[in-house]
This record gives C-alpha cells, sequence and structure tokens, in this order.
C-alpha cells in the first residue's frame, strides 16, 4: 500500500468489500514502538449492524489488517473485521 498521509484519512466513509456503508474514520489507532498502525476507529453508520464487531461504547475498532483500499473510501474486508 502507498503512504497515506494520515489528515487525508479524517472523515472518510468506511465500506465493506461488498458495498456496505459501514460508518466515518475517527481516529486511528498506533503502535508506538513499532509505528505501524493497529485498528482504524470508526463512527458506525446507524444502519450499520455492528454485531460482532470490535466496540467501545459509540466506537468501533476495525484492524488495519482488514483495510484492502484507499481511495474515495477505506475499503475493508468485512469478514476480517470481526476479531
Amino acid at each position: 500500500m502507498s503512504v497515506i498521509l494520515s489528515r487525508n484519512l479524517s472523515r472518510k466513509k468506511v465500506m465493506s468489500n461488498d458495498g456496505m456503508v459501514i460508518g466515518t474514520l475517527r481516529n486511528v489507532m498506533v503502535d508506538f514502538d513499532t509505528g505501524q498502525v493497529v485498528d482504524l476507529i470508526v463512527v458506525p453508520d446507524p444502519n450499520f449492524n455492528v454485531e460482532g464487531f470490535r466496540m467501545d461504547g459509540e466506537r468501533m475498532f476495525i484492524p488495519f489488517e482488514a483495510v484492502k483500499d484507499i481511495k474515495d473510501y477505506i475499503v475493508v474486508d468485512r469478514y476480517l473485521s470481526k476479531k
């Protein structure tokens, strides 16, 4: 994946690879020891079923390894997202 600055990701929509809108990116979680992005912190769309996803209040955590593409949307594999 190419280099993408975090400021370019702010408020980007997150969509599953089957075309379902999951929500809006709120923040990212980074491992400061390695510098790797660990999780996307997403505010889920009101119509999205969050069952099976890691949640903390209103925030959903999607593992960065589920990210497949970043362009107009952040595309994630919905099944890899459930951990």
